[in-house]
């Protein structure tokens, strides 16, 4: 291997690396005993510029192999992993906006050290293409957020989150490294496409460990993105951590993930053409029985979890009455909706999953800023702590409005052209009754989670307020707020923005 073409593709790693060092030299030699709100911004600022150092040492279309062909890629970039990967920082920079007004630790050096080693991570994951490295990616990441989690030292919730977390991050790690070897042991490689082709012979989909390896992998991804039956940790981790950690773990990891599953469809894909689909249904044309047997059996997975996390996650958030829980198990269901364009993968459903995760986790970010400001003013993140809000601060109420409307998919906002490009993709893609009929089951939990935005909304806007007292933020965190909102009206009314945006790489 090529050391120097190493350091050339991971220059957005090795940005953060430097910088996550760098604020904790900062941070410990110079600015201890200084107030926590200024310590907090420095660190919060140059993790920032970190971010930006790193979106301007982004390389173009590459790949770190061993021969120089995607047959033997550790890493690539370009394409829809650049975009990812400029989510991935834009989302970070924008988490470490909310550290300015907050007050559960004065450890802030190190938690924004943390936040640039898990970003990390994240990029390693969005353009892996190496068994290997996406291990070490994932944890590299789930390390971080295990900490993230548990940074509010003084809270028991807090402490309770973060140790479900990591016992079943620990557990669906070890899932995912036996899958792994199995894969391995079965295909002879860790190279994602290897890995694909290996699948053809009788030693790969036609072994029943190959599908062993397949379900261990699945239950190991579906952790990560908090798919049922893999969801237990998540309401605690969104109600426990911290509130600017939540929206990290809300929105950053699940770009990354998400990114991952792309990537891991797209390798399978490959053999079909990369304009053309693992389909679901079409089963007897075309490539060898076995290798249509790898698809099918990937999509089915997917497919099976996509339509169950669609179903428990907004069952069950109609029951909360905690927002943060409400927005985890809305996050399971939005995990449901993008699972399904992966289980109907083609060119045009993976810009679509990616779209669609990009805008949620910008959509997710602002609704915990939000949370965190009546945090502090209430005392609680349950229903009733939001009453009377536009009254108490109007511009805040009107960001809420804006983006639990865009998550329940309402017109002209981007979360409705996000899931109509979803469902579109999956039904351009997939053929007969089922893709429908799973498509009019997504629009249908679509319609209910209406119901428990809204209960939200409600008390915000027409149930009378306990307290009157006005809710006073910080201006820098009402900015971002306001932008975000903003950003969220504008991509909905002019959806090719973003589309092309991500059609230009």
């Amino acid at each position: 291997m090529n050391y120097a073409d190493l350091f050339r593709i991971t220059l957005p790693e090795t940005a953060l690396e430097v910088t996550a060092l760098l604020v904790l030299v900062v941070d410990l030699a110079f600015l201890r005993k200084a107030a926590l709100q200024l310590r907090a911004s420095v660190a919060a600022l140059l993790g920032i510029v970190g971010c930006i150092a790193a979106l301007w040492l982004m390389p173009g279309n590459a790949i770190l192999s061993t021969d120089g062909t995607a047959n033997t890629a550790l890493l690539v970039t370009g394409g829809w992993v650049a975009a990812a990967q400029i989510g991935i920082l834009v989302l970070t920079g924008l988490t470490l906006v909310f550290l300015i007004d907050a007050r559960f630790t004065r450890h802030v050096g190190e938690y924004v050290a943390i936040v640039l080693m898990s970003a990390t991570g994240g990029l390693l994951i969005a353009g892996a293409q190496d068994l290997l490295v996406i291990f070490v990616g994932l944890e590299l990441l789930s390390l971080g957020l295990y900490i993230l989690t548990a940074f509010a030292k003084q809270s028991g919730r807090s402490a309770e989150a973060a140790m479900k977390y990591y016992l079943f991050g620990g557990m669906s790690a070890a899932f995912l490294l036996f899958g792994f070897s199995y894969l391995y042991g079965l295909t002879g490689s860790t190279n994602l496409h290897r890995v694909a082709q290996g699948s053809i012979t009788s030693y790969g989909s036609g072994s029943p460990l190959f599908y062993v390896a397949l379900v261990l992998v699945a239950a190991g991804l579906g952790f990560k993105v908090a798919a049922v039956p893999f969801h237990l940790w998540a309401p605690d981790a969104y109600e426990g951590a911290p509130a600017p950690a939540a929206a990290f773990i809300a929105s950053v990891s699940k770009v990354a993930s998400f990114a991952l599953l792309i990537g891991i469809g797209m390798a399978i894909a490959r053999p079909f053409g990369d304009a053309h689909v693992v389909r679901f249904v079409a089963i007897h044309s075309g490539p060898p029985q076995r290798y249509i047997g790898l698809a099918h059996q990937w999509s089915l997975l997917l497919v099976v979890l996509a339509a169950v996390s669609m179903a428990v996650g907004n069952l069950a958030a109609l029951a909360q009455i905690s927002v943060r829980r409400l927005l985890a198990y809305s996050a399971i269901a939005h995990a449901g909706y993008m699972l399904l364009a992966l289980g109907y993968l083609s060119s045009r459903s993976a810009t679509a999953v990616l779209y669609y995760i990009l805008t949620y986790g910008l959509t997710t970010i602002a609704a915990f800023g939000v949370i965190g400001v009546v945090e502090r003013a209430t005392g609680t993140d349950r229903m009733d702590g939001f009453l009377g809000l536009s009254r108490r601060n109007p511009l805040l109420a009107g960001v809420l409005l804006v983006l639990f409307l865009s998550l329940a998919g309402i017109p002209p906002l981007v979360g409705f052209w996000a899931k109509f490009n979803l469902f579109a993709a999956v039904l351009a893609t997939g053929q007969g009754a089922v893709p429908f009929a799973l498509v009019a089951l997504a629009v249908a939990f679509s319609a209910v989670s209406l119901y428990y935005y809204l209960q939200v909304l409600k008390r915000a806007y027409v149930m009378a307020a306990t307290d009157e007292t006005p809710i006073r933020v910080h201006p820098v965190t009402m900015i971002v707020l306001l932008l975000i909102a903003a950003a969220v009206v504008v991509l909905g009314c002019l959806p090719a923005l973003l589309q092309n945006w991500i059609a230009s790489f």
